[in-house]
């Protein structure tokens, strides 16, 4: 099938992407990878009266800047640029470690996190990354900007709470935790993920850990933290008994769905099991 008719619409800088998606009133849709937009457009499962492509915006949206405390990276950057940057690797090395567990090499090659913030896919690795880290996105339009925190940005399956006529601009990623953990199970290599668990935190004074951020994806209809099984080991030394009550905390925010790719029983026995398993990491401090 072929992608109904469409404008393709090429703007020179920002402001002139801005202008295109108010003048086509929501119905336009930003390209930038391309590599969840344009399968979605070829089975007509999105029916735009435009495409801007933001490919050309690269000198704007595609720098990653160290800014004071901020790590700032833009909407444009490619997954394979986050995977080299010795900027990333020093200051967010979940984001750089994540990356990895995207697509292939073709894919890390052409898609974006601005466009997969965008796309806000359930189980998509920059999305629990971006949440975990507690990373603010950029959203900007003809009148103005506005920051838009990751755990307010995700309204649902393949749904965010940016407006047609917003672009996602840049996210900002404050300090990181000292330790960070991933796990991802998916049925096969390149395949959506069944499950995804994230963990960040910082060991302190008398090995009490602080800033503790549990991420989970594919278990909901967005990315979620388990915030009750966060505070639960937040400001505490962790032995097995701590971690097992924190690990069956997490399943307060689990609502898995039945689909193709695993059923909802089995994504909720994965659940504890994991979050068990990378906190003891974490505590143990094995390396992955």
């Amino acid at each position: 099938m072929k992608a109904a008719p469409f404008e393709y619409v090429k703007p020179a800088t920002v402001d002139e992407a801005l202008q295109a998606l108010e003048d086509h009133l929501g119905m336009a849709r930003v390209l930038a990878g391309g590599q969840s937009l344009l399968p979605m457009l070829g089975m007509r499962l999105m029916r735009p009266s435009a495409l801007v492509d933001i490919n050309g915006l690269a000198g704007e949206l595609g720098r990653i800047e160290a800014r004071g405390s901020e790590t700032v990276v833009g909407a444009l950057v490619r997954y394979a640029t986050i995977e080299s940057s010795p900027v990333v690797s020093e200051r967010l090395p979940l984001l750089q470690h994540i990356v990895q567990y995207i697509g292939d090499r073709q894919v890390r090659n052409r898609g974006t996190i601005g466009g997969a913030l965008a796309q806000a896919d359930p189980t998509g690795e920059m999305a629990l990354a971006c949440l975990v880290l507690d990373a603010t996105i950029v959203a900007r339009t003809t009148q103005g900007e506005r920051d838009i925190p990751a755990a307010d940005f995700f309204a649902g399956s393949y749904a965010s709470v940016l407006e047609p006529e917003e672009l996602l601009v840049a996210v900002r990623f404050p300090l990181a935790p000292d330790h960070c953990r991933f796990f991802e199970r998916g049925r096969k290599h390149n395949d959506f993920a069944v499950l995804s668990v994230a963990v960040a935190a910082s060991r302190g004074a008398e090995g009490r850990w602080e800033g503790v951020r549990i991420g989970l994806g594919g278990v909901n209809d967005r990315p979620l933290l388990a915030e009750a099984a966060a505070a639960a080991l937040e400001g505490r030394t962790w032995d097995d008994a701590t971690i097992d009550a924190a690990a069956a905390l997490a399943m307060e925010v689990v609502d898995a769905p039945d689909d193709v790719r695993a059923g909802a029983a089995y994504r909720e026995h994965l659940v504890p099991i994991h979050v068990r398993r990378l906190l003891r990491e974490l505590a143990q401090g094995e390396q992955r």
